[in-house]
């Protein structure tokens, strides 16, 4: 696949909503250890959210990511806004554009830059960024190869993996678990896994 096509956009979407509600409570668990437990509870609410926008039937790439947006950019918490804006980028870059795997890792790397910009963050604060900025570089790296769509998705999600693992060994300097120290130490943060779990759903996408 050269390009990422409408269906395929909505069933990564629909996809990413499934494993976001299978996998809540193990996020919501991971909040509650390193955080203030309320993770778990926004996720849901913006996925539902989500799955209600996406019943419009988009019509694009674009609206689909525009969709997920727009539902993470109206939950409460510090992550669902910053993911509201990270997916936002994913639909200015998309827009009335074919959408190659140059067009996603664009659309990757500008979002982790919004992220970093409003959050703050770098790699190694034990943050979503630990997940963003190494799946954006090899989502970019592998459209830079000429890989297809399919196959830079899921590069992005094993990168976005390795990332999100490398945070149980972190201690904190942004968000909620700052504030508790040690504490959080071994414990992964929920962003970032949300993160690779996104990229997952793209690689894995729903028939």
């Amino acid at each position: 696949m050269t390009a990422l096509t409408t269906e395929h956009a909505r069933a990564w979407a629909d996809r990413f909503v499934s494993v976001g509600a299978e996998r809540n409570d193990e996020l919501t668990e991971l909040d509650r250890q390193a955080g203030d437990g309320d993770y778990g509870t926004n996720l849901r609410s913006a996925l539902r959210r989500a799955a209600v926008n996406l019943a419009d039937e988009p019509t694009s790439p674009h609206e689909v990511f525009l969709a997920v947006s727009e539902a993470f950019l109206n939950t409460g918490g510090t992550s669902g806004p910053l993911f509201g804006m990270w997916f936002r980028e994913f639909a200015k870059a998309t827009k009335g554009r074919e959408v190659t795997a140059v067009v996603l890792g664009e659309a990757a790397t500008n979002a982790v830059a919004v992220v970093q910009r409003l959050g703050k963050a770098e790699v190694g604060h034990k943050t979503m960024v630990d997940a963003m900025v190494p799946a954006a570089e090899a989502l970019s790296a592998a459209a830079a190869r000429g890989s297809t769509v399919p196959d830079a998705l899921a590069e992005a999600a094993s990168a976005a993996h390795v990332g999100a693992a490398s945070t149980e060994r972190l201690l904190a300097k942004r968000g909620r678990a700052s504030y508790v120290g040690e504490h959080a130490r071994g414990v992964v943060d929920p962003g970032a896994l949300t993160v690779a779990y996104f990229f997952d759903a793209a690689a894995t996408p729903q028939s």
